[in-house]
């Protein structure tokens, strides 16, 4: 049946760990786990992301009806629907409120919808799984470097488990609280890491027109009191016109509308964040909608430079 998470540190068991989702962030994540010798089943859709884990120690499961005997499934995924699918399953497959023992921790690291993400909730309370909120905030090459920063929030018991896990990860990790306040945290700062795109774009640009180049522009930037890990990150791809996809103007889009749903859910206006989300939208329609986020500096908040 699996261990109770209230038993884990009474008798220093060692848990059965699952993992949901092996794509550009969770392959990373589930290497870091392998080289600390922590066993890991993963579950991808995509048998070539799988087979490559397996390669170097991962166990294969299918499906969800493959963690019938995990204590700890850590997700990342790309929606809510596919959260929403992998917790309910569908008429000809199970999901992990089906299959999860009762006292299994479902550790869910994805940028899903509050709303989404209390559904859930209250079905895993129903059965006794403890439900751990986990989103991220970090790039993939910060996933690689196991220098990600977590944000969590949920079960407590849950919390003190899953840590040490999330510590092969992680630099930075913070518990918020036992709802949803990890889920609005990833919310803030995505709100701030897409502003600082559409207003370095219109930034660069006034630069630009009056004789300045980008490189000057953003060495001056980096040694400002705007200067910011996110711009010392980005600052090469800049000044290189260089803007293959670490996270694209698509994810951003659909980040951007889980923000102002929340918003508008609670009444908080958005007035900038909504004419942001209308800058990325029309990047798209003009070509970018692949292209790192940080295009809105070749495409200058309306009037396209590709």
């Amino acid at each position: 049946m699996g261990i109770e998470v209230d038993d884990v540190k009474a008798t220093g068991a060692v848990l059965a760990v699952g993992w949901i989702g092996a794509g550009k962030m969770g392959a990373p994540m589930i290497r870091n786990l392998l080289a600390q010798d922590i066993p890991v089943a993963v579950t991808d859709p995509v048998a070539q992301a799988v087979a490559e884990l397996a390669g170097v120690g991962a166990t294969v499961a299918a499906d969800a009806s493959r963690h019938r005997s995990s204590d700890i499934v850590f997700a990342t995924l790309p929606n809510d629907a596919v959260l929403r699918h992998v917790v309910f399953g569908d008429e000809t497959s199970p999901g992990l409120a089906d299959v999860l023992h009762p006292g299994a921790i479902f550790v869910e690291m994805s940028t899903v919808s509050p709303d989404c993400s209390s559904e859930v909730a209250a079905a895993l309370k129903s059965r006794n799984i403890h439900y751990l909120r986990a989103p991220l905030s970090g790039s993939t090459a910060l996933a690689e470097k196991a220098a990600l920063t977590v944000l969590a929030s949920g079960d407590k018991a849950a919390w003190d488990t899953v840590e040490p896990y999330l510590a092969h990860l992680s630099a930075r990790r913070f518990y918020l609280g036992g709802g949803e306040e990890a889920r609005y945290m990833k919310l803030v700062l995505n709100t701030l890491v897409g502003a600082t795109s559409a207003i370095m774009a219109e930034a660069l640009a006034l630069g630009e027109s009056g004789g300045l180049n980008r490189r000057a522009m953003m060495d001056v930037v980096g040694e400002s009191a705007v200067a910011s890990p996110l711009l010392a990150y980005k600052a090469d791809a800049i000044v290189a016109d260089d803007f293959t996809p670490a996270f694209s103007v698509e994810q951003m889009i659909k980040d951007f509308i889980l923000i102002t749903d929340a918003a508008h859910a609670h009444d908080v206006p958005q007035a900038v964040t909504s004419l942001i989300l209308e800058q990325y939208r029309d990047a798209a329609k003009a070509g970018l909608n692949d292209d790192d986020f940080f295009a809105l500096v070749k495409w200058r908040g309306g009037k396209a430079k590709l």
